[in-house]
């Protein structure tokens, strides 16, 4: 397919194209909406533990890291849902929707009374993030064609994942000048207001969708006989050997993501060290994980997406290594551990994203992208269990052990599932 090619019918007439250049205006604004919406979950990375553990006195791990399980279950059913309601509702509609969702969340985090309220803002932001993410890189994939998935998805996630990490900085340096609330938390408001803002100016991508639709050869990639949701998630998450590999890997991603979330800042603060410190391993992980996606996303289009997710996956098994070898000099051990995780992360991120765009038919690749988010924002929720279940009965350092363990076994699976899909030039 020629990512050049156009087509009349878009938007107030304008000729519909597939590409980069073509979409560039558009692109960037989801670009930014994207900063917003990362910002919006940043705000949690630093203080959220700790106002569980200093301000509501909660003295169970599992009870503390109840947040992030909330918030993953609801984020990624909502991810799988968004799939299917892109069936029914235009993409931006999504968008401003999950925007609407979320404007309660930074005034519940400041000011929220009890820790249920805490749980019950991270539903909501879960709703926010599924809702949001789901359509920004969806969208961004709609509008660059196939030859450029790898850059456009690393794009998006850079732009995401660096906001998440500068907002977790920025959240432990107001914590310390001004306490864990409420500072640190309205300046979501910026985020939501900023974010809802944009996505009621950008435009719809369904014309670019109906493009490569009518471009699309049928090949290997047809649709299924059954196009719905359930026969895309029975085929994402098993039947295909390649999607299943890149769920379990997306999965177990998102899973140290929020066994960190949640242990580093109760395992490093345990450890002598104070807020500033702790923000900015919290901030780094993320800030490196979404500003490594921009060249990791290019190189993912050049060399492949497989050796991009079997080595990412391993470094970030090294990077739990060295947090606990590295552990009598914290603050070594948590920038050191920080690195490793986050260029491992920007290495699988958007190699994963694109490779199920791969091998996935434009008709059911929304279905196919809700199906992998599913899997991996689960991550979320079962990382934050099994970290409370093992930091509670065997301490906070088990948790990381079973975590670099998980990590290197997955980067073999995708070893040995995931598989290649040739690519238009």
């Amino acid at each position: 397919m020629r990512a050049g090619a156009s087509t009349p019918g878009g938007a107030g007439g304008r000729p519909v194209r597939l590409g980069l250049r073509a979409n560039l205006v558009q692109f960037a604004l989801l670009v930014v909406v994207n900063v917003c919406v990362g910002g919006l979950v940043g705000l949690e990375r630093t203080t959220v533990p700790l106002i569980g553990t200093e301000t509501f006195g909660l003295t169970s791990d599992l009870a503390v890291f109840s947040f992030i399980i909330a918030f993953g279950l609801t984020k990624a059913l909502t991810n799988l849902a968004a799939g299917a309601l892109t069936a029914r509702f235009r993409r931006k509609q999504l968008l401003v929707a999950g925007w609407i969702v979320g404007v309660p969340v930074p005034f519940a985090l400041a000011y929220a009374p009890s820790w249920g309220w805490i749980v019950a803002a991270n539903v909501l932001l879960g709703l926010n993030q599924g809702l949001t993410w789901s359509m920004t890189v969806n969208m961004k994939i709609d509008l660059v064609g196939p030859s450029r998935r790898g850059l456009a998805t690393g794009l998006n996630e850079a732009a995401g994942y660096t906001a998440v990490g500068v907002t977790a900085l920025l959240t432990g340096y107001l914590a310390t000048a001004y306490g864990l609330r409420p500072v640190p938390e309205l300046v979501g408001v910026v985020f939501v207001a900023a974010g809802l803002a944009l996505a009621l100016v950008v435009r719809d991508t369904a014309g670019h969708v109906a493009l490569e639709l009518a471009q699309h050869a049928a090949g290997p990639r047809a649709a299924p006989e059954d196009g719905g949701l359930k026969a895309t998630f029975v085929r994402t998450s098993w039947r295909d050997r390649s999607l299943r590999g890149a769920s379990q890997a997306g999965l177990i991603n998102n899973l140290n993501d929020g066994l960190t979330w949640g242990v580093f800042p109760l395992l490093f603060t345990d450890h002598g060290l104070g807020l500033a410190a702790v923000g900015v391993i919290k901030g780094l992980y993320p800030v490196l994980w979404g500003i490594g996606q921009i060249p990791t996303g290019h190189l993912a289009d050049r060399i492949g997406r497989r050796p991009l997710v079997v080595y990412g996956m391993l470094l970030q098994a090294l990077g739990f290594v060295l947090a606990l070898v590295l552990l009598d000099r914290p603050l070594l051990a948590g920038v050191l551990s920080a690195v490793a995780l986050g260029l491992g992360t920007a290495m699988v991120y958007p190699a994963l994203i694109a490779s199920v765009s791969d091998h996935a038919h434009p008709s059911w690749r929304a279905n196919a992208l809700g199906t992998y988010r599913f899997w991996r924002d689960i991550g979320y929720a079962v990382g934050a269990l099994v970290a409370g279940v093992l930091a509670d009965a065997l301490g906070l350092n088990a948790t990381v052990v079973a975590a670099a363990v998980l990590t290197a076994g997955s980067g073999l699976l995708a070893a040995r599932w995931m598989t290649e899909v040739p690519r238009a030039s």
